[in-house]
């Protein structure tokens, strides 16, 4: 593993359980980090989740080290930073009204077609996040374990998956978290995100790391991968925990560049 000037993150299941708030230690080891080095989370929720699950859960720290922090809700189609002591959009790829609902009435009638349309669920299956539209077959509050149950091959998901984007060819259809579906504009996925973000920040993707735990060729951290940057692939916070705990000594010893 190299020293990087920026670090990228997934989301639920690299930095925290699924939908639920960072764990204490990741929190302080995340602030810990941004001392260091650049901080990137990048996932396929809506900002208020980020909100929930990063923002919320920092401890105190600066407006120096928040601004630092780049926050690419929706796969990387958002982008946010900490501006003038607020989190402010500094883009968002939106899906025309005609996009989005051809992604509805696909995903719908797909999902009630392979018999993946539940009818016990946590919140809404379907949700339009401005710039992706996600399937979340149990809803976006359901539990961690009846979302691991649901799907531990992931072999729904990526059936969905390849009826849906038999349906829009123009568009990008991706397997999300672990009972999720992700539709956005074609080319637009993390890739998509990791080049936005070295255009923005200036720095080159050879001198960025990204931790996943998707990272399979049927992941949505997969398309990271496909660009050549650094990337550790994680079973869950606890490995990300271990990998933090190594690399940012290396980073407080390294020679200022």
């Amino acid at each position: 593993m190299t020293t990087p000037s920026l670090v990228a993150f997934d989301l639920d299941d690299t930095l925290a359980p699924s939908k639920s708030p960072l764990p204490k230690p990741v929190a302080e080891l995340i602030v810990r980090l941004l001392q260091e080095a650049e901080v990137c989370v990048i996932s396929g929720g809506q900002f208020g989740q980020f909100k929930a699950q990063v923002i919320d859960s920092l401890p105190e720290t600066s407006a120096e080290a928040l601004s630092r922090l780049h926050l690419m809700p929706t796969c990387g189609t958002q982008y946010y930073r900490f501006e003038e002591n607020d989190w402010r959009q500094i883009y968002a790829q939106n899906l025309s009204d005609d996009e989005k609902a051809r992604a509805l009435a696909s995903v719908e009638r797909r999902a009630r077609e392979l018999g993946y349309w539940e009818m016990e669920t946590w919140g809404p299956i379907l949700e339009d996040r401005g710039s992706q539209i996600t399937f979340s077959a149990l809803g976006q509050s359901a539990p961690v374990d009846a979302k691991s149950a649901w799907d531990p091959t992931g072999v729904k998901k990526n059936t969905l998956r390849e009826a849906v984007s038999n349906d829009l060819p123009d568009l990008e259809v991706r397997s999300g978290g672990s009972t999720s579906v992700d539709i956005t504009r074609k080319g637009i996925d993390k890739a998509y995100g990791m080049q936005k973000l070295a255009e923005m920040t200036g720095i080159d993707l050879d001198d960025m790391l990204f931790i996943g735990d998707r990272l399979d060729p049927d992941g949505n951290d997969y398309p990271v991968k496909t660009l050549g940057v650094e990337c550790q692939a994680v079973t869950g916070w606890e490995d990300t925990v271990g990998v933090l705990e190594e690399l940012i000594p290396r980073l407080s010893a390294a020679p200022v560049r």
